[in-house]
């Protein structure tokens, strides 16, 4: 499951992982099944997890080999269920072209006026820099200098932690100072600070160049800022996107149903997990070591793909089913959204999409949906598939569409969803959340719950007959995250946008708005794409959030958003922040 805006650098480092010599030939060959399972007595859900959340598959990063295998294994299974492939030209998997990391090109340089170059091993650009240079005065800027950045220079900042505060966040620090025209920043490192790896970095360019210095090398820099006259320098960045496939995988179960337009039920859970840590990660200091994943989302995965199994082996069903598997969830929705954009079935002929995410830590037989407020018959069919099981699960009801995983990119478009949840544990978004902690009964109890609820919604003969409840693509009920997490970050404000974190630059594109939030009173609609807010330029999400931390309750702003091709600017009066 994803966590809303995780803000951090990402740095990844080398497997931690003992790999058999034929992988260590052919870097991107998958550990076979049998290999990993040949010693264990497992079946069904705990091999699933078993197999994906073994260190070999490396933390299912998207677009890595540890993905690949993930998505490979998943595909098999499927193959072997005799579903039929529904993905791109015949294969299991729809692909696309993800941003993966930057390369720094040779031309970047640092050059300090009076002092000879510094060389690359004594500063580097951060990988969100801008690719660009740029020459002029420096200027200290930052708590504790007493002193406000001046337009048009470099502003020079410590980026240790200090008396004042904690360590500089370089990007929102960049981001403000770009805001405030600054021509570049340059920030000067401690003595145990390493420099920022630019190799993992995804987030988008921002307009200025951005550098760090090694503590030596920031030592020449102060000195040359205590010497009276200001000292000019010149920061030349050049960054290169690297580029890799993601894979969504998706596979079809055909109905007995005759109808011309052929409608289909969706059951999704993603499988992409925060590889060797960084972005999104809650263990202290484990960047380069293998987060597994095993209940988020190893857990839904198996899941998925034993529900599969139960329903192709079962009575037919009179409507066909569309297993999907997502990939980048973790990253912002990214599967979600990218099916949502090019769906594999047509989404007016999707009847609802039910969600697994983190199912395999249930405790005391307790269950979380969420978005049983998205169609009117979803309590009545809960409770009709809950009745039925061996043992019933003691089901918690929530009822928004809206929440940190992949059901909220088909909720945006109108269509009804159920997200299944087993609730957050201490191991969630670390190292030791693997295979040994999950729950194999209380999987198998979710994929019995999930085989009678798609029985019930696609019942023997005709086919299924939802209603989703008036305003949907709105909430209803309980709370989500929103404004890119802002309550739950606790700013002052909320505006209640719900952002598409897919959509990495150009704006931020939103998917929707809350009833009777700012957002909703001003006008804001789903689709639109902020590109100005409270009078600065809106890149992407971090710049609309950084802008959201400078606004009180009540302030008075305007909203500058793309719509259908035009500039449309719209107030919006900024309410307090809520704890959701």
């Amino acid at each position: 499951m994803k966590r809303w805006l995780a803000v951090a650098t990402c740095v990844v480092a080398g497997t931690v992982a003992a790999m058999p010599a034929a992988t260590q030939q052919d870097p991107w060959r998958c550990p076979e099944p049998a290999e990993l399972l040949a010693d264990l007595d497992l079946d069904g859900t705990l091999a699933h997890v078993r197999y994906l959340a073994d260190d070999l598959l490396e933390g299912r990063e998207v677009a890595t080999r540890g993905e690949r295998c993930a998505g490979d294994y998943i595909a098999d299974r499927f193959r072997e269920l005799g579903l039929e492939p529904a993905g791109d030209e015949g294969t299991y998997f729809q692909s696309w072209t993800v941003r993966t990391g930057t390369e720094v090109g040779e031309a970047s340089r640092f050059t300090l006026e009076g002092a000879a170059r510094i060389e690359g091993v004594a500063w580097t650009p951060y990988g969100f820099s801008a690719s660009a240079t740029v020459q002029g005065t420096m200027s200290r800027v930052g708590p504790g200098t007493g002193q406000q950045g001046r337009p048009g220079t470099i502003w020079v900042v410590e980026g240790a932690a200090h008396p004042h505060g904690p360590a500089v966040d370089a990007h929102r620090f960049a981001s403000n100072a770009a805001a405030a025209g600054a021509s570049g920043v340059v920030v000067l490192l401690g003595d145990h600070d390493p420099l920022p790896d630019p190799s993992a970095e995804r987030r988008a360019a921002l307009s200025i160049p951005v550098a760090a210095l090694t503590a030596g090398a920031a030592a020449d820099v102060r000195a040359a800022l205590g010497v009276g006259t200001p000292p000019q320098a010149t920061v030349s960045v050049q960054l290169t996107p690297v580029h890799g496939e993601a894979r969504n995988v998706a596979a079809l179960l055909r109905g007995v149903g005759g109808a011309p337009a052929r409608q289909s039920l969706i059951v999704g859970a993603h499988y992409d997990h925060l590889g060797f840590g960084g972005f999104g990660s809650l263990s202290p200091n484990a960047v380069g070591v293998v987060h597994n994943g095993a209940d988020d989302n190893a857990s839904g995965t198996a899941v998925l793909l034993e529900l599969a199994r139960v329903l192709s082996s079962g009575p037919p069903l009179a409507q066909d089913m569309l297993f999907l598997a997502f990939t980048g969830e973790e990253r912002g929705l990214w599967g979600s959204a990218k099916y949502v954009e090019t769906p594999l079935v047509p989404l007016e002929q999707t009847v609802a999409m039910l969600n697994l995410d983190m199912v395999g830590r249930v405790r005391d037989d307790v269950l979380a949906v969420l978005g049983v407020g998205t169609a009117e018959e979803w309590p009545r069919v809960l409770e009709a598939a809950n009745a039925g099981a061996a043992r019933p699960l003691d089901l918690r009801f929530v009822n928004d569409g809206f929440g940190a995983s992949d059901h909220s990119s088909f909720y945006a478009k109108g269509i009804p969803v159920l997200h299944f949840f087993s609730n957050t544990h201490p191991e969630y978004h670390r190292v030791e959340d693997d295979w040994h902690l999950v729950n194999a009964e209380g999987m198998d109890r979710v994929v019995e719950l999930l085989a009678s609820v798609v029985r019930e919604v696609v019942p023997t003969a005709g086919l299924a007959s939802l209603t989703p409840v008036a305003g949907a693509g709105n909430p209803h009920g309980a709370a989500a995250p929103q404004d890119g997490g802002t309550a739950r970050s606790g700013f002052r404000v909320r505006v209640g946008t719900i952002p598409d974190y897919a959509h990495v630059s150009g704006g931020m594109r939103i998917t929707g708005v809350r009833d009777g939030s700012p957002a909703a009173k001003a006008g804001l609609q789903g689709g639109d794409v902020i590109v100005r807010f409270a009078g600065r330029d809106v890149e992407d999400v971090y710049g609309y959030m950084y802008a959201l931390q400078d606004l009180e309750p009540g302030d008075e702003v305007e909203v500058v958003v793309l719509r259908d091709g035009q500039r449309l600017a719209l107030a919006v009066v900024v309410e307090a922040g809520r704890q959701e």
